[in-house]
């Protein structure tokens, strides 16, 4: 069994409400938000705010935890962790090309009308969790890599 644990932060601006997207061009392209992978030495907040200070040049304090998505993979019993954080307390520069992609402030009517396909890995199923206290978790998991994903909201 592999397991992998993510971080992804929704950074707002608390006067425009517009939050930073990032365009993905590597692996797993698309739009997304900043984050990233956890070093073995590190907690998940550790990482986030070492993950968005990496990728856009911000430094981010306050983060509160707000939700988690779980991938489980039946057929090779692998797990994927992403634990969820926002904040609107940050510090910087926005780097705007970065080698993960580009980043770019979005109104948040506009992220929702924003449709599905252009989303790395169809994020925007999961973005709702940023910003909807009825939901702390989204399963998903599927029998295989041919399967269709059953997604559970807890």
């Amino acid at each position: 069994m592999k397991i992998e644990l993510t971080v992804m932060v929704m950074i707002q601006n608390p006067e425009t409400n517009e939050v930073i997207i990032q365009d993905r061009k590597n692996k797993w392209p698309g739009w997304s938000m900043p984050g990233g992978k956890l070093e073995p030495d590190e907690s998940f907040y550790d990482c986030a705010v070492r993950e968005v200070k990496e990728e856009t040049g911000l430094t981010v304090k306050g983060l509160e935890q707000c939700g988690m998505i779980h991938w489980y993979y039946k057929d090779s019993n692998n797990r994927y962790l992403l634990v969820l954080y926002k904040t609107s307390d940050y510090d910087g520069d926005l780097i705007v090309d970065a080698p993960e992609g580009k980043h770019f402030w979005c109104d948040i009517k506009e992220l929702f009308s924003t449709p599905i396909e252009k989303f790395s890995n169809r994020y925007l199923l999961f973005f709702s969790l940023f910003f909807d206290d009825d939901h702390s978790e989204a399963f998903i998991s599927r029998k295989s890599a041919d399967s269709d994903w059953d997604v559970v909201f807890r």
